[in-house]
């Protein structure tokens, strides 16, 4: 086993040991039995902060001993990290308040979108002019209309993910677009996180970043 402490685990953070010691995880051994069971990998996604499906696949790798070549990366990494905190010390990002159901719904949702195929229009591949992003195919000879062998998927409802996880942003909360200061007003902090319009300049941008911040309110798309 090439992982011998958590600190080989990469996207592992300190404050994550104390999560994964509050799940009944204390040793290396225990989390790679952990990361082979889907049940333990769905609490240990809700547990971490910080932490999804992706990084648990990581994780997994490099307890078979394939992610070798990838030792000298995190050793760099871990050098930047260390570089950063004594300048500024990391500050864990809000999670929302959610119910056990979503929590698992979001889990669920991430490994369904993982092994969802890519949608491409009909006949892509013929006509450069077309391009790849998805159209409903049509004709009433269509093959892949009629969705026969062979041809590429084509976008169906048993594609979708869970109901309660819907319209939800990654990290569970539900996500609110604004333009301006004003449009924090009203914003539950424990359900709620907001999106600054593309449109928004930096002069407003970071004054509402600011407001955010004394409010308690989480920005997903901060510039700083």
């Amino acid at each position: 086993m090439t992982v011998k402490t958590f600190a080989d685990l990469t996207g592992l953070k300190d404050e994550n040991i104390e999560e994964l010691k509050s799940i009944g995880i204390n040793t290396v051994e225990e989390l790679k039995a952990a990361v082979n069971d889907d049940a333990k990998v769905k609490e240990i996604v809700k547990a971490l902060s910080g932490v999804g499906p992706k990084t648990v696949d990581k994780w997994r790798e490099q307890f078979s001993g394939d992610a070798e070549a990838e030792k000298p990366k995190k050793e760099k990494a871990v050098e930047v990290v260390e570089e950063a905190s004594e300048e500024k010390a990391y500050v864990v990002k809000a999670k929302p308040e959610i119910a056990d159901e979503t929590a698992d719904a979001l889990a669920k949702r991430a490994i369904i979108s993982g092994r969802r195929p890519a949608f491409k229009r009909q006949e892509w591949f013929r006509y450069a002019k077309l391009g790849e992003s998805w159209r409903r195919p049509k004709g009433i000879h269509s093959k892949m209309k009629r969705c026969l062998k062979r041809r590429a998927p084509s976008v169906d409802i048993g594609f979708r993910g869970p109901a309660a996880a819907r319209d939800l942003h990654p990290s569970g909360f539900e996500e609110v677009l604004i333009h301006n200061i004003d449009g924090l007003e009203g914003i539950d902090p424990k359900v709620q996180a907001v999106r600054i319009g593309g449109t928004v300049g930096t002069k407003k941008r970071l004054a509402i970043q600011a407001r955010a911040d004394e409010l308690g309110i989480r920005v997903l798309n901060r510039m700083v």
